[in-house]
């Protein structure tokens, strides 16, 4: 069966995510994920991609993608490309980083929240767990504003 088409077009916005392949980690450490947004900020720059918000997990990446032009598709072959490519020679490996095609989703621009301080993507639930992970590492007084906004939902 053919796999379905991408929709693109000029001022879309897309909710992006992909996962490492048998829901491995895609970043080893914060080099990883700093050499991550380094790519991300150069595929923007020849793309002319905004990214309204983002998360970083360790197995996965979610974005929220605005497309002035409709290059969703060679952007992301060149973003995922790249940093699958570096990674490998910084960690003497080779092969697939990413778990199947990446998946896309058409946000509405129109209806699109502003994404508020410490927003993420996923369930309430998952939110909750994510900042209490958060508040643990980095202190209460740094995330709890975020945190109780979460929790009043």
């Amino acid at each position: 069966m053919a796999r379905k088409l991408r929709v693109e077009y000029p001022g879309a916005v897309y909710h992006v995510l992909n996962r490492g392949n048998r829901r491995e980690a895609i970043f080893r450490n914060d080099t990883d994920r700093q050499r991550f947004l380094d790519t991300l900020a150069e595929a923007c720059a020849k793309t002319g991609w905004q990214i309204h918000a983002l998360c970083l997990m360790p197995n996965h990446f979610h974005l929220v993608v605005e497309t002035p032009q409709p290059n969703l598709v060679a952007g992301m072959k060149w973003f995922l490309g790249a940093y699958t490519g570096g990674l490998n020679r910084r960690h003497r490996r080779c092969g697939h980083l990413f778990s199947r095609r990446y998946k896309s989703l058409v946000v509405d621009g129109s209806e699109m929240p502003v994404p508020a301080r410490g927003w993420c993507l996923g369930t309430e639930r998952f939110r909750e767990e994510l900042l209490e992970s958060t508040e643990e590492r980095m202190g209460a007084e740094r995330y709890g504003k975020e945190r109780r906004e979460s929790m009043q939902g």
